[in-house]
């Protein structure tokens, strides 16, 4: 099971990079792509005037709220270490991390219903042992609250998104290869460690009952 969550949770990494990348090539054409590979904040507001309501809030609330629980579940088997792979993933943790990390520490239910796409709070609450119910609850209350926002601010400024997205189509590919430029430089700094060895859980973190170590097969 360990490893099949890692699977998931390195298969949803590289589509929202993907899918951050080529967001704003594609979002007046694809926009289901686009939201079905990355939800985050700009490609659902650039996508708003694109899909009608209820592909928008399926799609969405979907793809966060699996990212959010899958993160939850790695934070709680793995713990610290997930911390530290997380950490490593993003290089010199920045200032808002360690903001994010001290709000979630102090008050997580209120961290998972402002942020509840945040990486790094859903891995924090995970290793804090939230319930797993509770966890959903809150989850699901905050996707659901950001959604509806960036649905009225999207329809609100909606002219506003069609120019931009109309200037970009003028260089979108040069755009696209920039970012992914910038993601290839950023990950080239980085420290690259391994994500968390599924086979051996923090054994501060492991859940009572669970074994400390999955079988091999």
């Amino acid at each position: 099971m360990r490893k099949v969550l890692l699977v998931l949770v390195t298969v949803l990494f590289a589509a929202g990079t993907i899918g951050t990348n080529i967001g704003p090539a594609l979002v007046d054409d694809r926009p289901l792509l686009v939201l079905l590979l990355s939800s985050r904040n700009r490609n659902l507001l650039g996508a708003s005037p694109y899909v009608d309501t209820h592909t928008f809030f399926l799609v969405g609330f979907s793809r966060l709220l699996v990212a959010a629980i899958a993160l939850y579940f790695v934070g709680r088997w793995f713990g610290e270490r997930a911390l530290r792979w997380t950490e490593s993933q993003v290089g010199e943790m920045p200032k808002i991390y360690r903001w994010t990390e001290r709000i979630a520490a102090r008050a997580g239910w209120l961290a998972v219903l402002l942020m509840p796409g945040s990486n790094i709070v859903c891995l924090l609450v995970g290793h804090m042992k939230m319930s797993p119910r509770r966890f959903v609850t809150l989850a699901c209350t905050g996707i659901s609250l950001r959604l509806v926002v960036l649905w009225n601010a999207g329809k609100a400024v909606e002219d506003e998104i069609e120019s931009v997205v109309g200037w970009i189509n003028r260089y979108q590919w040069w755009i696209v290869g920039a970012l992914f430029a910038v993601t290839l430089l950023q990950s080239a700094r980085r420290r690259t460690p391994g994500p968390p060895d599924p086979g051996s859980p923090d054994p501060n973190t492991a859940d009572p009952g669970e074994p400390a170590t999955e079988p091999q097969p």
